[in-house]
């Protein structure tokens, strides 16, 4: 039976999961194995959907959203971007009534633009190595 290297690493992964599990028994807490989840990264996708921990199943995702930044398995910051610009859009809309149909100063409804909406798009932006393409994404969303 031959594996793909990401089902092999995936395998490693069960040990630790196991002594993740123990520890935490140690010193009375419980993994909620509901929630928890596995995202192989790279090109190599693995060939089973799930991974079998202490009789417990653990889903293995393609993307998976920690602390606000989307990571996809294929290591690409565009699905961030895309992401980011969807959350972005939909606080427009939903602020859309209050600030720019409002009879504030343009001067104003700049200013909260900056302070309440740029920073969902650019929350974690740092970080980001942005292509080309990517850069303009980010340019057209604040056009």
């Amino acid at each position: 039976m031959s594996f793909s290297l990401s089902c092999k690493l995936l395998l490693l992964l069960i040990p630790v999961l196991e002594a993740f599990a123990e520890e935490a028994a140690a010193i009375g807490l419980e993994v909620n194995w509901d929630k928890t989840k596995v995202q192989a990264l790279g090109t190599q996708q693995p060939d089973t959907e799930t991974l079998d921990v202490h009789g417990h199943q653990v889903a293995i995702v393609d993307e998976f959203v920690y602390l606000g930044a989307l990571t996809h398995s294929s290591v690409l910051i565009s699905y961030d971007i895309h992401h980011r610009s969807g959350l972005t859009r939909s606080s427009m809309q939903k602020s859309d009534n209050c600030i720019c149909k409002s009879r504030l100063s343009l001067s104003t409804k700049l200013k909260l633009y900056n302070v309440c909406i740029l920073p969902i798009m650019l929350y974690g932006s740092e970080c980001w190595a942005l292509s080309r393409a990517d850069a303009r994404k980010v340019d057209a969303l604040d056009q």
